[in-house]
């Protein structure tokens, strides 16, 4: 293997046992009981929803009545998954729900993927309720028009969110409703790819509501490798109560990138505490709302700080030797291969071991369920990997290093044809006379 791959390689791993290391030190030698307790504490954040693979359409009313509970529960979602396409067609298209078109029940069934409940009222006989549906991207593409249902979206965006209330600003540290309202917001039809944090493991302590003010660099760029993030993006919310349970007013702040930059704001009110939670709904759409048009609007820019330094060149003492033949220089990349089949990893993995110019592919990680890591070898530069890649049918985008890879469906990439062979010359015939213009063997001498 080239001596600054196997650098670039060893720096990456280093890098990921330093901060497991250095987090694992803080829980051991104990410097506060408050960290200790935020590492052992369950009442942290939750979980994010993954909505990559959905296309979500909310707030559809039935009312239906029937003999039974039962039947009039049923016959409800049924009417909710034929208004619920025709009202995510009308949308996708930008036209009047009167030209959308009526599936029957048997294609609904194969392309809603669940039936999210908001609100419901079941008697003896009829059924009220509020209902949001909830469509498979990949199968639903082809009777939405859509090329497979994919949406142009930035490099993946590390997101913090920050509660600041009562003089005290925390993240993940105790679970709160900013982020839980992260988590639960689905993110599939967004222009931002969010990397969401849980509160899990070490992420107190290496992303909490300090950090955002640290500016050094070399542990940013150590905490976005580690989370596979190219970027950061704050999401502040500063919340005042006039009174216990009572009014509540926040002021929504969006930041970006090391340097804690201000994107925009607003403000929400709520009118009770039990209203929050509704508000921060509400505060997460609009705050996805200000980073899409602060993306399309090209004030995202990814801060070259954030980059890796390039390994150290080292000088070899000179050889008294002929010089060898000039070749393309070895360059280490990471591949992240996402998709949520295992199939499709180990189709990525044959890929990239039979691809031209790949020395080495090695599993960082593995998530057959998701987002899975490779560290290549490559001789030539980012590129023409990503160029060959789809060649192969892969969905390729790159950032720095980084580079990932996914198929338009829920099944490996279909592998090109081959290029037509051109027909070879044909053979002259001996038993055939040589053309009139043909010099004979005598008249050449």
């Amino acid at each position: 293997m080239d001596f600054h791959a196997v650098v670039a390689k060893s720096g990456a791993m280093f890098r990921r046992s330093v901060l497991i290391a250095a987090a694992m030190i803080l829980t051991l030698a104990g410097i506060s009981a408050g960290v200790y307790a935020q590492l052992e504490s369950g009442n942290r954040g939750i979980l994010p929803i993954d909505s990559s693979g959905l296309l979500e359409i909310g707030g559809i009313h039935v009312d239906v009545g029937a003999k039974d509970s039962e039947t009039a529960r049923y016959a409800g979602w049924r009417i909710a998954q034929r208004e619920g396409f025709r009202k995510l067609y009308a949308a996708s298209h930008n036209v009047p729900l009167s030209q959308a078109p009526n599936l029957p029940d048997s294609t609904l069934d194969q392309i809603v993927s669940s039936i999210n409940v908001e609100r419901e009222e079941i008697g003896p006989n009829r059924y009220i309720a509020d209902l949001g549906i909830m469509f498979d991207r990949a199968r639903a593409a082809e009777y939405l028009g859509v090329a497979g249902g994919q949406v142009q979206r930035s490099v993946p965006m590390l997101l913090i969110p920050v509660t600041v209330t009562g003089g005290t600003a925390t993240s993940v540290e105790l679970r709160n409703a900013w982020q839980r309202a992260w988590a639960q917001y689905r993110t599939s039809d967004s222009a931002i790819d969010y990397v969401r944090i849980s509160g899990l493991g070490v992420d107190p302590i290496l992303v909490n509501a300090a950090q955002i003010n640290r500016p050094g660099r070399g542990w940013w760029r150590n905490i976005i490798d580690l989370y596979g993030a190219a970027d950061i993006l704050v999401a502040e919310v500063q919340l005042e109560r006039l009174y216990p349970g009572g009014p509540a007013r926040a002021r929504f702040i969006g930041r970006h990138g090391p340097d804690n930059a201000i994107v925009g704001g607003f403000t929400l009110t709520a009118a009770d505490s039990d209203s929050i939670p509704a508000m921060m709904a509400e505060g997460v759409k609009r705050m996805d709302a200000l980073f899409s048009t602060a993306l399309a609007a090209g004030q995202l820019q990814r801060d070259t700080s954030l980059n890796l330094p390039p390994p150290p060149i080292v000088e070899l003492p000179p050889q008294e030797v002929a010089p060898a033949p000039a070749t393309k220089a070895a360059n280490a990349f990471q591949i992240q291969i996402s998709g949520r089949d295992v199939t499709v990893y180990n189709f990525a993995m044959a890929h990239l071991r039979t691809l031209a110019g790949i020395q080495s592919a090695d599993p960082q990680q593995i998530n057959a369920g998701g987002t899975s890591y490779v560290l290549v070898t490559y001789t030539g530069d980012i590129s023409s990997l990503a160029n060959a890649l789809r060649g192969r049918g892969w969905l390729v985008e790159t950032s720095g290093t980084v580079i990932r890879i996914k198929s338009g469906s829920d099944k490996p990439p279909p592998i090109p044809p081959p290029a037509p062979v051109a027909p070879a010359p044909a053979k002259p015939d001996p038993a055939q006379p040589p053309p009139a213009d043909t010099p004979k063997p005598s008249e050449t001498q």
